[in-house]
């Protein structure tokens, strides 16, 4: 079992999913493709750990919805109890922050400027799924035994870190332009 595997049990507990909308879901835990997603699924039943009922669409190829089963639900819950392995953060744009000094003003601005504005567009979205939330759920949001809760405190830490690294973008920027 790999971490993301556990990430699909812990969303399939708060409610049966397809494939697709795991793949959604999964955006602010641990960003995975569908080929990684679909063989743990497969590997996950195989255990009987998930289960899936195969639903027909009109126009559409059938699609599967995974649900949890108890045994799933067991693992999941010793899961748990086990200490998080310590975070593990790769992302190529702070490389390229780090060596920023190599490349001309214009470029190293350019650099800054798209990922501050993939941010404020992450930001906007953040923002549009919390609000529907919201609206769906109300006050059970803030239950610490609402199924709720956890993807709750998760958009809600997804926020924040979407405000502070357009914070510190603009902050870069502002460095960029002072004059030497």
């Amino acid at each position: 079992m790999n971490s993301l595997s556990y990430a699909l049990l812990s969303l399939l507990v708060r409610k049966p999913c397809s494939g697709y909308e795991l793949r959604m879901l999964l955006d602010v835990l641990w960003p995975a493709k569908h080929s990684q997603i679909y063989p743990l699924l497969t590997k996950l039943k195989d255990k009987d750990w998930v289960t899936f009922e195969q639903v027909q669409q009109k126009g559409r190829p059938d699609k599967k919805i995974y649900s949890i089963t108890d045994s799933g639900k067991d693992v999941l819950k010793d899961w748990l109890k086990t200490e998080p392995e310590p975070p593990i953060q790769r992302d190529e744009f702070l490389i390229k922050a780090y060596a920023i000094w190599l490349t001309d003003e214009r470029k190293g601005k350019k650099l800054i400027m798209e990922r501050l504005e993939r941010y404020k567009s992450l930001l906007s979205q953040h923002e549009s799924v919390l609000k529907e939330m919201e609206e769906e759920f109300g006050g059970d949001l803030r239950k610490k035994t609402s199924p709720q809760f956890g993807r709750f405190i998760l958009f809600k830490r997804r926020l924040r870190m979407d405000k502070e690294e357009i914070d510190w973008c603009e902050w870069v920027l502002e460095l960029l332009e002072q004059v030497e």
